[in-house]
C-alpha cells in the first residue's frame, strides 16, 4: 500500500484489492520511439482531459498480482492492459501526458477498447456523491482524489481470477491464473511489453483438462465453477450491462458463484459503486478495526458501519483499504495449500 496512511500493512488478498498500483511519471521519449518502430500494425488512438486521474488507483484493482499477464506498467508512465474483448483479442496502452490521457489500441479488439476508454477510466462513476462521516475516510478521500472506479464491461475477465481467489492464499490465486493464461492463452497483439498475454476465450476455458487444473494448483471446486461459467460466457457476459443488483443475481445462478465471487466481479465489470463485498476473511475486520475499533467486526457489523455511505459502500471499503489502517496480526498467515504436490 503506498501513501502516507499505509507505511505498512499485511500483504493479504484484502489489502492488495485497495487496488494501488505504482505507475512510474512520464519520462522516458526513447521507449515511445521505439514502440512506433516496432509496432506491425497501425494502432488505433485516444485522447481526453485527464482531470486528476491516477491511472494507478483507478486501474489497480485490474491487476492480479505482479506478474499479471494481461498487466503491466513501464517506466515511460504507460499502463498495458490485454483484454478479451466481443471483437477479439486487443491490447490496450493508456498514459497521462501534457494534462491529457493519451490511448492506443491494437488487434481486433482495438475499436471496442477505445469505445470503452472513458467507462474504463471512471466517467460513469462519480466521486463527489461520497460524503466521508469519519475521520479517517475524509482524510483518505482527500488524499486520493484521483480515484475512480473503473468499469470494464467485460464479465468473464473479473469472474474467472475472482473464482480461483476462493478460499486460497493471495500468492496460490496469483499464480493459477498466470500460469493458465500464459499456457492457454495468446500473446497480446501489438508491441505490447514482453510476456503480456490475453486470457483464453471461454471455450478454451472449458476444455482445460483436469490434470491441467491439478497443475496449475486449482482444486476440483474451483475448476468446476469456471468450466460451468464458461458455458453460458455469452449470458454471463449480458451482466455488464445490468444493473449491479441484477448483474450479481445472474451470476449467482451459477454454482459455485456466490455473494463473494459475484461482487468482486461487478465492482470491477460494472463499476458499481455500493456493491460491497460479504463473506469475506479479512474485510469485516479492517472495517471493524477503522471505523469502531472492532477487530472482531462480522459481516452484518460491518453493514451496519458502512450503512452511512448507502449507495457508496464499496468506495468507502476501498478507501479504508487504502488508508492502511488495518489491525494488528494477532495470528500467523494462511500456510499455502499446494495440491500439485498430491
Amino acid at each position: 500500500m503506498a501513501g502516507r496512511f499505509a507505511p505498512r500493512t499485511p500483504t493479504t488478498r484484502t489489502t492488495y484489492r485497495g487496488g494501488h498500483v505504482p505507475v512510474p511519471a512520464a519520462r522516458a521519449q526513447s521507449r515511445d520511439l521505439h514502440l512506433k518502430q516496432a509496432q506491425d500494425q497501425t494502432p488505433a488512438k485516444a485522447e481526453a482531459p485527464a482531470q486528476d486521474l491516477d491511472l494507478g488507483l483507478t486501474l489497480g484493482p485490474l491487476r492480479r498480482g505482479p506478474g499479471d499477464p494481461t498487466f503491466r506498467t513501464t517506466a515511460d508512465g504507460s499502463v498495458w492492459r490485454a483484454s478479451r474483448t466481443p471483437e477479439g483479442p486487443g491490447t490496450l496502452r493508456v498514459r497521462i501526458h501534457g494534462g491529457a490521457v493519451a490511448a492506443e489500441a491494437w488487434g481486433p479488439g482495438a475499436t471496442w477498447l477505445l469505445d470503452g476508454l472513458p467507462a474504463l477510466l471512471g466517467a460513469d462513476d462519480d466521486p463527489d456523491a461520497f460524503v466521508p462521516r469519519h475521520k479517517l475516510l475524509a482524510l483518505a478521500h482527500r488524499a486520493r482524489r484521483g480515484l475512480r472506479l473503473t468499469r470494464t464491461g467485460l464479465v468473464m475477465e473479473s469472474l474467472i481470477p475472482s473464482v480461483l481467489e476462493q478460499k486460497v492464499t493471495t500468492d496460490e490465486a496469483y499464480g493459477s491464473w498466470r500460469l493458465l493464461v500464459r499456457k492457454y492463452g495468446e500473446p497480446a497483439p501489438g508491441p505490447a511489453p514482453d510476456g503480456m498475454y490475453v486470457m483464453p476465450d471461454a471455450r478454451t476455458w472449458a476444455m482445460i483438462p483436469s490434470w491441467e487444473w491439478h497443475r496449475a494448483n486449482v482444486d476440483g471446486k474451483r475448476s468446476a465453477t469456471i468450466v460451468r461459467a464458461a458455458r453460458v460466457a455469452r449470458r454471463l457476459e449480458e451482466a455488464a450491462h445490468m444493473a449491479p443488483a441484477d448483474a450479481r443475481k445472474r451470476l449467482e445462478l451459477i454454482p459455485g458463484i456466490g455473494p463473494w465471487t459475484s461482487a468482486e466481479t461487478v465492482q470491477r465489470s460494472n463499476g458499481a459503486p455500493d456493491e460491497v463485498t460479504t463473506g469475506d476473511l479479512h474485510l469485516p475486520g479492517i472495517v471493524g478495526w477503522a471505523l469502531a475499533g472492532d477487530r472482531t467486526a462480522d459481516d452484518a457489523a460491518m453493514l451496519e458501519l458502512l450503512a452511512p455511505y448507502e449507495g457508496q459502500r464499496h468506495r468507502a471499503a476501498r478507501l479504508i483499504l487504502l488508508s492502511g489502517r488495518v489491525p494488528p496480526r494477532r495470528a500467523p498467515r494462511l500456510a499455502p495449500n499446494d495440491i500439485t504436490m498430491l
